[in-house]
């Protein structure tokens, strides 16, 4: 059963909404704090080892109440169980989400197609685990006899982000092991990877879903002939396995049936790695520790899915997204990490949210006349602030932000770690307070404040803790989703231009450019006279 579609702009609520934006949106931040001594508590919301503030916002608890009518007006509760349970609401390709059922709890049960998919889930998990601690005990052998030292993983889009960002974020946690991710068509940074690593003591991990995905096979295809340079046609089963559900292009390929790990239809890319999409990780820092990311995330999805709206975390953070794209007219949100190690978590963001709700079509095939989904962008801090922060505190336009930072850095050096920190509570009160009360000589001084931001306070950075920040903001999306009344879990926008570019390269081949208009003809042209 799909999700019920609802004009959001439609509804009663959203007339009070805009009534109610009216009356606060010339109210600074700042000022909020002053009529309100217990603020923070108010907009606070503490769970396990994670604080939300988000009491740095232009709202009042009018806010919070409107946005808990909007969301029993249109069900929000309904949509969110079809999402655990299995419904089909992924309904243009008629098929249901469930990368939440990938860190259940082993013993629950979820029958899809009359057939429980967690015993699936259970044997995918356990061959992960045996094929992991074989590669890093040193089990299994390359051709040579000698232990697999390096993991080079092919892939694309949700096959590559998702994964190169855990593995990068969690670096601390390694095995001994060391990970390496080719995603781009680039010959010149592929050849870059390869340098790096020995066929001798090398495993490639070929993620693709059905095994034609242009990017990954070319990369795949010239690393395999790399290989056999050093190696003969049988020793290719010790050195790739795949993640894909074409077991028979895989075997064409070389890669032994058995190591071959499942992918399925109920699990997008971009959600993917929890599944066996996740075996990088897993060899990277650990079955045990890849397990703590399962748990972590199954935390979140069990506070997302029973806490109440004014108590839930990615729904408040979703409903605050609203109020900034769709009244507000802030069309961008920057993710600042205050950890090195998270550099890489906006451009995970960046595909989890631009692809699931950059959509101009409602769930009844209408198109809409609203704003949806919104531009995710960000940095490390403190690198952020000698960057951009420029514009953020000075610049014209106004761009709320998610501050992430830990207590407790995880080697210890809490000299450094009091000087990050000291910039992660200060960039949010100057950015809410600027300079008001100070007496500026030249308004090329003044700061006017009043920028939000939500500040999310973890104990630590763990698998645990990444996990329930990676769920956190998957059931942010999906209640943005279900508001802008969107189908958040298909992607037709990635088609056209991969199918032009299938033309394009039948075009280089042919050398015929006349199909095309004058500005590409000319550069087609260009780029072909430099062979």
């Amino acid at each position: 059963m799909s999700l019920k579609s609802i004009n959001p702009t439609k509804t009663k609520t959203w007339s009070k909404l805009k009534d109610h934006f009216n009356d606060i949106k010339d109210i600074h931040i700042h000022d909020h704090f002053i009529s309100e001594s217990d603020r923070s508590k108010q907009f606070s919301i503490c769970l396990d080892n994670f604080h939300f503030d988000f009491s740095k916002n232009k709202i009042t608890s009018k806010t919070i109440s409107l946005f808990n009518e909007l969301l029993n007006e249109i069900d929000l509760k309904s949509s969110i169980e079809k999402y655990f349970k299995g419904d089909e609401i992924n309904s243009t390709e008629v098929r249901p989400v469930l990368h939440t059922a990938l860190r259940a709890n082993d013993d629950e049960k979820l029958i899809l197609q009359g057939e429980d998919i967690m015993f699936q889930i259970k044997n995918a998990k356990e061959k992960i685990q045996l094929f992991s601690e074989s590669i890093i005990s040193g089990d299994h052998k390359g051709f040579s006899g000698k232990k697999i030292l390096d993991i080079v993983n092919i892939g694309i889009g949700g096959s590559d982000l998702g994964p190169s960002m855990v593995v990068e974020s969690l670096s601390h946690y390694k095995t001994r092991l060391n990970t390496h991710f080719i995603s781009n068509v680039d010959g010149d940074y592929l050849n870059q990877i390869l340098d790096q690593v020995n066929p001798e003591t090398t495993l490639f991990i070929i993620v693709s879903k059905t095994f034609t995905t242009i990017e990954t096979l070319t990369n795949a295809n010239t690393v395999k002939d790399w290989f056999l340079k050093s190696a003969c046609e049988a020793d290719i089963s010790r050195h790739f396995i795949a993640v894909s559900s074409n077991s028979d292009k895989a075997v064409d390929f070389g890669i032994s049936l058995e190591n071959i790990f499942p992918m399925w239809d109920w699990v997008g890319g971009r959600y993917s790695l929890w599944s066996s999409v996740g075996i990088s990780i897993s060899l990277s820092v650990g079955y045990e520790k890849f397990n703590e990311l399962l748990e972590g995330a199954r935390k979140m999805d069990n506070h997302f899915r029973n806490s109440t709206y004014p108590e839930n975390i990615p729904v408040i953070m979703a409903c605050l997204s609203i109020w900034y794209n769709n009244f507000f007219e802030y069309q961008t949100h920057a993710i600042i990490p205050y950890s090195e190690n998270l550099k890489s978590f906006g451009k995970y963001l960046q595909q989890a949210s631009m692809e699931s709700n950059g959509k101009h079509t409602d769930r009844s095939g209408d198109l809409i006349e609203y704003q949806s989904g919104e531009i995710i962008w960000g940095q490390t801090g403190t690198n952020a602030q000698h960057s951009f922060f420029q514009l953020f505190h000075q610049g014209t336009k106004i761009i709320p932000s998610d501050f992430i930072g830990f207590c407790e850095s995880i080697m210890g050096n809490k000299n450094h770690h009091d000087i990050l920190m000291s910039n992660f509570f200060a960039q949010t009160k100057a950015l809410m307070l600027g300079t008001r009360g100070e007496n500026i000589d030249s308004n090329h001084r003044v700061f006017k404040g009043n920028r939000p931001t939500n500040t999310i306070l973890i104990d630590k950075l763990t698998p645990s803790s990444l996990g329930s920040l990676i769920s956190m903001y998957e059931h942010k999306i999906f209640t943005q989703g279900v508001i802008w009344n969107v189908i958040s879990f298909d992607q037709f926008g990635v088609e056209l231009g991969k199918k032009i570019a299938k033309n394009i390269l039948k075009d280089l081949e042919d050398r015929d450019f006349s199909d095309h208009d004058s500005s590409t003809k000319n550069l087609l042209n260009k780029y072909s006279s430099t062979d």
